[in-house]
């Protein structure tokens, strides 16, 4: 037999042997603890989310599933460390827009967001409030934005911080409405909550569950949901295509990932518990009680994770390299 014929002979049988291997890795998978590591401290909103998302596992997958809490640098360290793990899915990320797509606008990262992981499914999408002070003179968002525009650079909006989501979507509504005003950065959401709530500042775009009891409560106004739906939790609040800013889309979204090289067949399972997870009420419910909202059923799989933060690169990027933000 000629060499050249020998050398395809080896690569078809390494091939048929590469590809039993895997089937049998992701029939046996798993045989022994998952880590869903959260790049993110214990109690944030993408931590309460992994917890949910891990105790189904243990019940389905008959494993234990941690979450594990790799903090810092915006979260850019717990992404490196899954990037840099084992590719048999012992070790997942549950990453956000923040973790996932913001830092690489604006971070030196020793790992590529897109290329040295693989998209398991997206997970929940958390929308931002539109709120002001309770003695704001604006009584809708269409008179919220005027009222910016007769104050350019008197008007504050609270942020948790430079490079936070909140920061990036007051940057998208200063460019989309003609605004200017200025930033003022917290330690925080609660600490921006607090001087909203002292009319020591003027305006947040906040997570949900931050606002909704002050809200409740009479403290603050809210103007707007940054979605196309309203929240189940607060239905009484108009989108922002209603109250006059379309298509200020922003949201804290999470998605699911495993380090690049992680077999094709294990992904689908993974993917396929994730279906499970979220088809029970009891636990969309509990989701909505933290004001996240599960992905429609079609978008829970690793085409549409892969598409969508795609398409937030694109929009994000530019806006966040043009704002010239520096890593803290």
């Amino acid at each position: 037999m000629p060499s050249f014929q020998r050398a395809l002979l080896a690569a078809a049988v390494a091939v048929t042997v590469l590809s039993g291997n895997t089937k049998t890795m992701a029939q046996e998978y798993p045989k022994g603890a998952i880590t869903i590591v959260v790049p993110f401290p214990a109690g944030a909103v993408s931590d309460g989310v992994a917890r949910i998302l891990a105790e189904r596992m243990r019940v389905v997958l008959g494993q234990p599933t941690l979450v594990e809490n790799v903090t810092g640098a915006s979260g850019s360290l717990g992404v490196g460390r899954v990037a840099r793990s084992a590719p048999d899915g012992y070790m997942l990320l549950l990453g956000t827009l923040g973790s996932n797509v913001i830092n690489g606008a604006f971070m030196h990262l020793q790992y590529d967001l897109v290329k040295d992981f693989e998209p398991i499914s997206l997970i929940t999408t958390q929308p931002l409030l539109i709120v002001a002070r309770k003695t704001m003179p604006a009584n809708n968002l269409v008179e919220l934005i005027a009222w910016l525009k007769a104050n350019p650079e008197k008007a504050t909006q609270g942020t948790s911080g430079p490079a936070s989501t909140p920061h990036f979507a007051g940057l998208q509504l200063q460019r989309q409405t003609g605004t200017s005003y200025r930033f003022v950065p917290y330690r925080g959401a609660p600490l921006a909550m607090q001087d909203l709530l002292s009319a020591q500042i003027d305006v947040l775009i906040d997570p949900a569950p931050l606002a909704l009891p002050q809200i409740r409560g009479g403290n603050i106004k809210a103007y707007a949901v940054t979605a196309k739906s309203r929240l189940t939790a607060a239905p009484d609040i108009p989108t922002v295509d209603e109250a006059g800013l379309p298509g200020f889309h922003i949201s804290n979204w999470q998605g699911l990932w495993a380090p690049r090289g992680t077999p094709r067949p294990i992904i689908e399972k993974l993917k396929a518990l994730v279906v499970d997870t979220f088809a029970d009420p009891a636990l969309r419910t509990r989701l909505s009680d933290l004001g996240q909202e599960v992905f429609p059923v079609e978008q829970l799989n690793p085409e549409a994770l892969a598409i969508h933060q795609k398409h937030e690169i694109e929009r994000w990027w530019p806006i966040i390299k043009a704002a010239n933000i520096k890593p803290q």
